[in-house]
C-alpha cells in the first residue's frame, strides 16, 4: 500500500499514470477525504482520457480548493493544464508564486502555462527561476531549450544542450525505459532543431549518419530507426521553410530504401504541404504498390486526389471501404485498428460525395462516422467545411468548436480553410473573435484573418478589408525570417554567374529537348490562368508547380558541401561539364514525364522560377519559357491578402508591402537580364491582355510553344486537372475581369509599396570564384580509377591553383601521392582536407593507414580513438582506395559520373 503523497508526486513526474490512478482509488478508499490523493486521482483521469470519471472527480475536488495546501493547489494546476484549461492554470499558479515564490514545481509550471499562451521571454525567466531552485527535472531542462531555440537565443544553446543530456542521463535509473525513450527522442529532436535553425546541416547529416552506423555496429541496421529520424530532420527543415533540403534528404535516402513505405509517406506529405499534388500522388502510388491491401494508404491517395482528380480520388475512397470492411480482428488487426480504418475509409467516401456535391450522401456518411465516434476530427472538420459551403455558418462553427475541445490548432484550422464567405456582418464579426481567441499556442490565428479579408472586400468594405489583411499579415510575420538584402544579393548573384559569358564558354551544355514549358512570374501575376489555358491543348500536360529546379539547386549545394568546396549555387555552375549537365538534365525529364508520358510538353508552373532562368537554359536550350506579367499594383494587393501559410512556405515577402515592392523591383531587373542573355526566346504575356482578348493570347502562346490550334483551351476552366496554389479556388470559374485594376480601392495604402518598389536596387560586391573550364574533380576522379596517376593530379592541381580549399581535390592529390610514394605529402593534403570535412570516414581511414605505414603510431591511434563510435574499416577493403563510385549513368544521383554521396 502506498501512503506517502510524495511517492504518487514520482509518478507523475515519471509518468506512470496507470499506477498513479490505482494507488490513490486505493488511498481514497481508505479515506475518502485525502485532498491531494482526489487531486492526483483527476490527474490520472486527464491523462488517461477517462472523461467521464474525470468530470465526476472533479466536482469533488473544486468543491475543496479553499482548503488546499500549496503543494495540492500545484498538482491541481497541472490537472487544468491536462485538460487544456491553461487559464485557469495559469490564474491558479500566478497567486501561488505570489505566495510561494520558491516552489520550484509552481514555478514550472506557470513557465509552461506562459509558453503555451505566447508569452516566450516571461516563460523562460521563470524556468530559469525553477532550474536554479532545483535543477534535476529533465521536462524543465527540455521546456527551456524548446523557448531558446524558439527565441533564436543562440549564445549559450550548446551548453543548454548538454546540461540537458546529463541531467536526463542521471534520470535513466529512475525512469521506465518508455518515458526514457520518449526523453531522449526530444532531446536529441531539440538537437537536430538547433542545428537546422543555425543552418547546420552538416553536422545535423552527419548525426544522422553517425547514429546507423551505431545502430549497424550494435544491433544490425535498425530500418525503422533510421526512417523516423531521416523524417524528423525533413519536418524540421520543412519548419524552417527549406523544403528543397528536406525533399533532396529525403530522395537520397529513397535511394537506399526505395521501397520503405513510411518514407514514401514522409515525400508524399512534403509535396502536399507545398502544393505539388502531383508528386504527392505519385509517391503515394509507389506506397501502394508495396502494401496494396493497406486502407489507410489509400484513404491518402482519396485525399490527395480530392479537388483535382476526380475519378481517381473515388475510385482510392472506395478501394479504401472495400479493404477496410474485409478487415478481420486477430494478431493483426486490434479491435481498434479495424475501427480506426473503417472510419477513415468511410470519411474518405464522404468528402468524394461531398466535392461532387452530393452534398444529401456526404453528410448521411459524415453523421454514420460521428454517431460511432463523435469526436473523429476528419467527419467534424469535412461536415464542418461542408456546411460552410452550403452558408451554414453557425452548424459549422460549432462543430470546429468541437475540434477545439480535442485538437485546438486543428479546430482553428478547419474555421480557416473555408472558401465561401459569410453574408451578414454579425457572422463576419463572429470569426473575427474566433480568429483572436488564443490557443494553446497562444497564437493569433492568421489565416481565418486573410479569409476575413476577402470576405470584408467581397462587401466593399475596403477599410476593413485591409485592416483584417494587415492583422493577418503582422501574425503571420512572427514565423517568417526573411531578408530582401539577401534576396536581393542572391539575385545579384545570379546574374552575375548566368551572364552570356557562360554560354558562350559552355555552348555544348544541357539537353535539346522541348518538352518542359516553364510558367514564371511574380506570384499572382496569373500564372495558373496562363498554365490553365494552355493545359487545355491535347499536346500539352499541366503538372502544376513543381519543385524540379529548385531540386536542382538544392542537389547542387549538397554536392558541394558534400566535397568541401565552400562554394554554392550559383557560383558552382560554371564546374558544371556537358556530361554532368546532361545527366542531371535527363533526371528532370524522367521525373517530367512520368506525370504523362504520352504528352508532348509537360507544364511547370513556378512563378519563382523567374530566378533560375539562367539554369533551366543551362539544362534546356531549348525550353519554352513564358513570363506573365501584370499591374504591379494589382500583384501587390493579392498577394498581400493572400494567405500562404508564412511557416510552410517562401514566400516572406509577401507579409510587408515594402517587402512586396521590392522583390517587384527584383523581378523586374532578373527578367530584363535574362532578356538580354537570351534575347527573343522568353514569351511575354500580359494578365490583362489575356482578360481583354484570351483567344488572341491563347494563339500567341501556342504558337510560341509550337503546337497547332485547338479551341478547346478556351474553356479552361472546365479542364480536369490538379491546380493547388493560392488560385485554386478561381480556376474552375470562366474569365473575369474584376480583379483588373483593384488596387483603386487601396491606393490610399500604397505608400510602403511605392517606396519598395522605387528605391534604389544595392547590392554587396560579388566576389566570385570563375574556373576556365568544368569537371577538374570528376575528370580527375576518372582518371585515378584508370591509374592514371599524372592525369589525375593534373585535374586536382588545376582545381587547387584556382580553389587552394576545396577539400576533395586535396583529398585525392593525398590519394595520388600515397600511390606515387610521396607519403609525407599525402599526409599533409588529406589532413587538410580532413579539417574542413572531419566526418568523412574514409578519408580519416586512409589517414590513418598513411600513418601506420609510415611509422607514425601515436597519431594513427589518436585519430581512431578520435573516430570511436563509427563503423571499423573492414579487413576486406582495399588500402588506400576510394570505393563507392559508381560509374551507371542511369544512376539517379546529381552527378552520374561520381553517383554517390559515399563516395568521399
Amino acid at each position: 500500500m502506498i501512503e506517502d503523497i510524495s511517492v504518487l508526486r514520482r509518478c507523475v513526474e515519471r509518468q506512470t499514470f496507470d499506477l498513479l490512478k490505482t494507488a490513490c482509488l486505493v488511498l481514497l478508499n481508505k479515506d475518502a477525504d485525502d485532498k491531494a490523493a482526489r487531486v492526483l486521482l483527476s490527474l490520472a483521469y486527464a491523462h488517461l482520457g477517462e472523461r467521464d470519471a474525470l468530470a465526476e472527480s472533479m466536482v469533488l475536488v473544486e468543491a475543496q480548493t479553499a482548503h488546499y495546501d500549496q503543494d495540492v493547489l500545484c498538482d491541481l494546476a497541472a490537472v487544468y493544464i491536462a485538460c487544456h484549461q491553461v487559464d485557469k492554470a495559469r490564474s491558479l499558479l500566478e497567486k501561488l508564486v505570489a505566495d510561494a515564490p520558491e516552489h520550484d514545481l509552481a514555478l514550472a509550471r506557470l513557465a509552461w502555462c506562459c509558453m503555451a499562451q505566447g508569452d516566450a521571454e516571461e516563460a523562460l525567466a521563470l524556468f530559469e527561476r525553477s532550474l536554479r531552485l532545483s535543477s534535476w527535472r529533465t521536462t524543465v531542462h527540455l521546456n527551456r531549450l524548446q523557448l531558446v531555440l524558439s527565441l533564436l537565443k543562440e549564445a549559450a544553446t550548446d551548453e543548454l544542450i548538454a546540461q540537458a543530456f546529463v541531467c536526463l542521463q542521471a534520470q535513466q535509473d529512475e525512469l521506465s525505459d518508455t518515458v526514457f525513450e520518449g526523453y531522449e527522442t526530444r532531446l536529441n529532436r531539440l538537437q537536430l532543431q538547433w542545428w537546422v535553425s543555425s543552418k547546420q546541416y552538416a553536422a545535423a547529416e552527419q548525426w544522422l549518419a553517425a547514429s546507423k552506423d551505431s545502430a549497424d555496429d550494435q544491433h544490425g541496421f535498425d530500418e525503422e530507426k533510421a526512417v523516423f529520424w531521416s523524417k524528423e530532420y525533413a519536418t524540421l527543415l520543412a519548419e524552417h521553410d527549406q523544403h528543397g533540403i528536406a525533399e533532396s534528404y529525403l530522395k537520397d535516402v529513397l535511394k537506399t530504401l526505395p521501397d520503405n513505405v513510411a518514407l514514401l509517406l514522409a515525400l508524399s506529405e512534403l509535396a502536399q504541404v507545398q502544393g505539388l499534388t502531383m508528386p504527392a500522388i505519385a509517391y503515394l502510388r509507389r506506397a501502394i504498390a508495396q502494401d496494396k491491401d493497406n486502407s489507410a494508404l489509400w484513404v491518402n491517395l482519396s485525399s490527395a486526389c480530392l479537388h483535382s482528380l476526380d475519378s481517381q480520388a473515388r475510385h482510392a475512397a472506395e478501394k479504401a471501404v472495400t479493404l477496410a470492411d474485409a478487415m478481420v480482428v486477430g494478431a493483426e488487426h486490434s479491435a481498434e485498428k479495424v475501427e480506426l480504418c473503417r472510419l477513415q475509409a468511410k470519411n474518405a467516401l464522404a468528402l468524394v460525395e461531398s466535392d461532387a456535391q452530393a452534398f444529401d450522401k456526404a453528410e448521411a456518411l459524415f453523421r454514420d462516422v460521428l454517431a460511432e465516434r463523435p469526436y473523429f476530427l476528419p467527419a467534424l472538420s469535412g461536415l464542418g467545411q461542408q456546411l460552410m459551403q452550403q452558408g451554414q455558418i453557425d452548424d459549422a462553427v460549432a462543430l470546429f468548436e468541437k475540434i477545439k475541445e480535442v485538437d485546438p490548432t486543428k479546430g482553428y484550422s478547419a474555421l480557416i480553410n473555408a472558401r465561401r464567405f459569410p453574408d451578414d456582418v454579425e457572422t463576419l464579426e463572429k470569426l473575427e473573435k474566433a480568429a483572436k481567441l488564443p490557443s494553446m499556442e497562444g497564437s493569433m490565428r492568421s489565416s481565418l484573418l486573410f479569409q476575413l479579408a476577402a470576405a470584408w472586400e467581397k462587401r466593399k468594405d475596403y477599410d476593413k478589408a485591409f485592416e483584417m489583411a494587415e492583422q493577418a499579415n503582422a501574425a503571420s510575420l512572427r514565423f517568417l525570417k526573411y531578408d530582401p538584402k539577401d534576396h536581393r544579393n542572391r539575385c545579384a548573384r545570379m546574374r552575375y554567374a548566368f551572364s552570356a559569358s557562360l554560354y558562350e564558354h559552355r555552348a555544348d551544355c544541357g539537353v535539346a529537348s522541348t518538352l518542359p514549358v516553364f510558367v514564371l512570374g511574380m506570384p499572382r501575376s496569373g500564372t495558373t490562368l496562363v498554365e490553365q489555358i494552355i493545359a487545355g491543348h491535347s499536346d500539352i500536360f499541366g503538372a502544376g508547380e513543381l519543385g524540379g529546379i529548385p531540386n536542382v539547386i538544392q542537389g547542387l549545394n549538397r554536392w558541394e558541401r558534400h566535397v568541401g568546396s565552400g562554394r554554392e549555387f550559383p557560383d558552382c555552375i560554371d564546374d558544371m561539364d556537358a556530361y554532368v549537365c546532361q545527366g542531371v538534365a535527363n533526371n528532370v525529364l524522367k521525373e517530367l514525364q512520368a506525370y504523362a508520358p504520352e504528352a508532348k510538353h509537360i507544364v511547370d508552373k513556378l512563378p519563382h522560377n523567374f530566378e533560375n532562368v539562367g539554369l533551366i537554359k543551362f539544362l534546356f536550350p531549348n525550353a519554352r519559357i513564358i513570363s506573365v506579367r501584370r499591374d504591379p499594383r494589382d500583384i501587390a494587393l493579392s498577394n498581400y491578402f493572400t494567405d500562404y501559410q508564412a511557416k510552410h512556405g517562401g514566400m516572406g515577402f509577401a507579409y510587408d508591402m515594402t517587402h512586396i515592392g521590392e522583390q517587384l523591383a527584383d523581378h523586374n531587373l532578373m527578367m530584363h537580364h535574362w532578356n538580354q542573355v537570351f534575347p527573343n526566346q522568353i514569351l511575354e504575356i500580359r494578365y490583362e491582355d489575356v482578360v481583354e482578348d484570351l483567344e488572341g493570347s491563347a494563339r500567341k502562346m501556342l504558337d510560341y510553344i509550337g503546337v497547332e490550334w485547338q479551341p478547346e483551351v478556351l474553356k479552361f476552366n472546365e479542364l480536369e486537372r490538379s491546380v493547388k496554389t493560392a488560385s485554386v479556388w478561381q480556376v474552375r470559374q470562366p474569365l473575369y475581369k474584376t480583379s483588373k485594376a483593384k488596387w483603386v480601392n487601396y491606393q490610399d495604402k500604397l505608400a510602403p509599396l511605392i517606396k519598395g518598389t522605387n528605391a534604389m536596387i544595392e547590392f554587396d560586391p560579388i566576389e566570385m570564384l570563375t574556373l576556365p573550364e568544368p569537371g577538374f574533380l570528376t575528370s580527375g576522379v576518372a582518371h585515378f580509377h584508370k591509374d592514371e596517376l599524372d592525369e589525375a593530379e593534373t585535374c586536382f592541381k588545376k582545381m587547387l591553383h584556382h580553389n587552394p580549399n576545396h577539400a576533395a581535390c586535396q583529398y585525392m592529390t593525398g590519394l595520388v601521392y600515397f600511390r606515387k610514394n610521396h607519403m609525407a605529402e599525402g599526409i599533409k593534403l588529406v589532413e587538410s582536407a580532413l579539417e574542413t570535412l572531419p566526418w568523412q570516414k574514409e578519408w580519416r581511414d586512409n589517414l590513418i593507414k598513411a600513418y601506420e605505414l609510415t611509422g607514425q603510431t601515436d597519431k594513427a591511434v589518436a585519430l581512431t580513438q578520435k573516430g570511436t563510435g563509427e563503423r571499423s574499416t573492414s579487413a576486406a577493403e582495399p588500402m588506400l582506395e576510394t570505393n563507392n563510385v559508381t560509374d551507371d549513368v542511369e544512376d539517379e544521383a546529381l552527378f552520374p559520373l561520381v553517383g554517390s554521396e559515399q563516395y568521399f
